[in-house]
């Protein structure tokens, strides 16, 4: 039976952080994910690198200032796939009052050190550009700074950077059983190349919204003991995405008359995205790795909230594509799900015999602080602790400045010098392409590139700039076996291609079946 450090359960992007912290600190860690990395909670998120303004009004100070802190670090690590961007808020005088506004907007710039980003200020809508969207009723608003990632993505680098430094992913591969015993864990993990039987030291419960049932479930306890004490509420939050309603490069924030807000963000060039929601799901949601789904309420929702803000009233005949995805929330016994914390808490439990740690909660801009600590307590109980490594350590493919020659600079400004040194050494890129594949690979381009002449020796056109070479890439270096992983998790082309060419992608990817 094989023998690693640390068996860790779940490719989100908790799991695939933990993985990649413990496998720098010299750990010997076995990832294992069900289905496709990224393939539920974290590949459906709002897709922000933000404090979260609106959590100052539940007092969550701690949570936003240590979010507030991750921010520019994480936009440093990955400025292919992250980027800073501009939130406008509009103020409607029937909700929250203007002094109570700036007074948040005050506390949020200054909770946490910036070193580029730029603060908050009021903002004259009627005659600019950014109120051009608008009713003419919302006069005068805020900007303020936050950030947006490519969630996917994300969990890919990490997975990545994970498997570089000696760690072994596994996707499609659920742990069927693993048993505490007083030495180790052993496990049962079915792979698709058959059944594999795993010895770890120590198991770390990264299941995200199947973290609970995981531990009442799969894992069984050396003895009698309790394997857990918290408990998580399900809360499914659902997103629309409709042609563009606003050519700026701004966000919005919009106030809703029951206390929530939700967000409108450019989106892949041509498209505007709107969310999100909140509604509590019982466990049966998620039985058997379940995708969650948008119900039309939740459509009806998001269609009425924008169009209270939008001169142009948004329909549900406009959605082009939704996805929605079940957060694991830590139950603090709030009564909304909107008052719920998003902040994280880790269980171990190390009483003689092999440890466990257990991943309850977390937002996707806490996740490297989190899997930071997780690789700190594993380290604790393993008496091997290592060193905190990722503060400052870019993601695969984020050294854009020393690639393209330039001194490194603001991430805003690498990410365009690097695709100008794209173009420059592949001219017969198309442009949109180039740019797509920069953000994309970042430095990881030259891999999928390399010494290719021109468009035809990257094979077949599928549409929409997706050519065979690409296919390979991602089936060869990203794990991507299925249409769905290809098409709306490693991209989102989905949204441009035709009901045909996803068809065609989806035969090539059957033809890669073992």
């Amino acid at each position: 039976m094989e023998q690693v450090d640390v068996l860790v359960v779940g490719g989100g992007i908790n799991g695939a952080g933990i993985a990649r912290d413990l496998a720098g600190r010299g750990f010997s860690v076995l990832l294992a994910e069900a289905q496709d990395l990224a393939s539920h909670t974290s590949s459906a998120s709002t897709k922000l690198i933000h404090g979260g303004l609106r959590y100052l009004e539940y007092y969550e100070f701690s949570l936003v200032r240590k979010a507030l802190l991750e921010r520019e670090v994480l936009l440093k690590s990955a400025p292919h796939i992250m980027r800073p961007l501009r939130f406008v808020m509009p103020h409607d005088q029937a909700m929250r009052p203007a002094w109570m506004i700036r007074a948040g907007l005050f506390l949020y710039d200054h909770l946490a050190r910036r070193e580029w980003l730029p603060g908050s200020h009021g903002v004259r809508l009627r005659g600019s550009v950014l109120g051009a969207p608008l009713q003419d009723r919302f006069s005068r608003g805020f900007v303020y700074s936050d950030g947006w990632v490519d969630d996917a993505r994300l969990v890919l680098l990490n997975a990545l950077d994970a498997k570089a430094r000696g760690a072994e992913i596994l996707t499609r591969s659920p742990v069927l059983r693993a048993q505490r015993g007083e030495q180790d864990w052993q496990a049962t993990i079915a792979t698709p190349a058959g059944d594999r039987q795993v010895k770890a030291r120590a198991l770390v419960n990264a299941a995200g919204p199947w973290a609970e049932s995981f531990l009442r479930g799969v894992a069984k306890p050396a003895r009698h003991e309790a394997l857990a004490t918290k408990s998580l509420r399900l809360v499914k939050g659902s997103h629309i995405v409709v042609p563009r309603r606003f050519t700026h490069d701004h966000a919005y924030l919009f106030q809703n008359p029951d206390g929530r807000i939700i967000f409108a963000i450019p989106y892949e060039g041509d498209f505007t995205m709107i969310g999100t929601t909140d509604v509590e799901q019982p466990d049966e949601a998620i039985a058997g790795f379940a995708r969650a789904c948008i119900s039309e309420a939740e459509i009806d929702y998001l269609c009425t909230q924008a169009s209270r803000y939008f001169k142009s009233p948004v329909q549900p005949d406009d959605v082009v594509w939704s996805y929605a995805g079940v957060r694991p929330l830590l139950d603090d016994a709030s009564g909304s799900a909107a008052a719920i914390t998003r902040d994280y808490a880790l269980e171990t439990l190390h009483d003689g015999a092999a440890p466990l740690l257990s991943v309850w909660g977390g937002k996707i801009t806490t996740f490297r602080k989190l899997a930071e600590d997780a690789a700190g307590l594993i380290g604790d109980m393993l008496g091997q602790k290592g060193t905190a490594w990722t503060h400052d350590a870019l993601l695969p493919g984020g050294d854009l400045a020393a690639w393209s020659g330039k001194k490194p600079g603001r991430p805003d400004q690498d990410i365009e010098h690097f695709v100008a040194a794209v173009q420059q050494r592949w001219p017969w890129l198309p442009p949109a392409m180039a740019r797509r594949l920069s953000h994309a690979q970042g430095t990881r381009i030259e891999g999928l590139l390399g010494s290719f002449k021109s468009l035809d020796d990257m094979g077949a056109h599928h549409g929409a700039g997706l050519h065979e070479a690409e296919l390979e890439f991602m089936h060869r270096e990203e794990w991507a076996c299925s249409a769905n992983d290809m098409l709306w998790r490693r991209s989102k082309l989905g949204l441009r291609l035709s009901a045909q060419e996803r068809g065609a992608v989806a035969a090539w990817c059957d033809s890669k079946a073992p």
